[in-house]
Formats: structure tokens, sequence, C-alpha cells
């Protein structure tokens, strides 16, 4: 892993927030326009990452599709959706989408003394 990788997840960690931010709002829309009789379903995001390691079994190696946690659809849960659960979630992928731009910030500003050090 190199000091550019760094960058990568934290710009992948930050895309998972932003997803699991829009099917919250999705699930915030859709419960204040159901009926009570019938209540929409708390729809969850769900992701899947790729194996680390490689076809020939290298674990430095990047994976092919780069690695990260991919969307893949929404599973619905056994709860209706209401807004404070959804605003739990909310402030829950805020915080987290806070901590990887953080992270990716702190990557850039690495990368750029790496590239500066490489100058001198």
């Amino acid at each position: 892993m190199n000091e550019f990788d760094l960058l990568s997840v934290a710009a992948a960690g930050m895309d998972v927030q932003r997803t699991v931010l829009d099917v919250a709002a999705r699930n915030v829309a859709a419960a204040q326009a159901s009926p009570p009789e019938h209540p929409y379903p708390r729809l969850v995001a769900r992701f899947v990452t790729s194996d680390p390691i490689d076809d020939d079994g290298d674990p430095d190696a990047p994976p092919e599709d780069g690695g990260g946690p991919r969307f893949v659809g929404t599973v619905r849960t056994g709860e209706s959706a209401d807004a404070i659960t959804e605003m739990v979630a909310v402030l829950d992928a805020q915080r987290a989408f806070e901590a990887n731009a953080s992270v990716f910030d702190t990557g850039k500003r690495l990368a750029e003394r790496t590239l500066q050090i490489g100058q001198s």
C-alpha cells in the first residue's frame, strides 16, 4: 500500500456514506408519503467488497476492480421506515463521511509532501 492508496480508500468510504444518505432520504420521503395503514418498509443499502488478494495470490497487488465497496442494491428490513430512525442513520453517515473526508485530506497532504521531497 502506498500513500496514494489512502486517497482511494477514503474516497470509497465517502461514496459509501453518500449512498447511505441517499437511501435514508428515500426512506424519509416514502415514510412521509405512505398512509399509516400501509407503512413503507425501511430499506438499507447493501455493499460488497472484493477479496484483496488477486488471482496470482499476491496480497500486495491491487485487485482488478479496485477492491473497494460496491453498492449492489437495497434490502428491506422487517421494520417500517420512520423519521427518527432515518435521522439517526443520517447523523451516523454524516459523521462517517466527515471522518473519511478528513482521512482524504490527510492523504492528500501526505502525497503533496511526498512529491515535494521527491523534487528536492
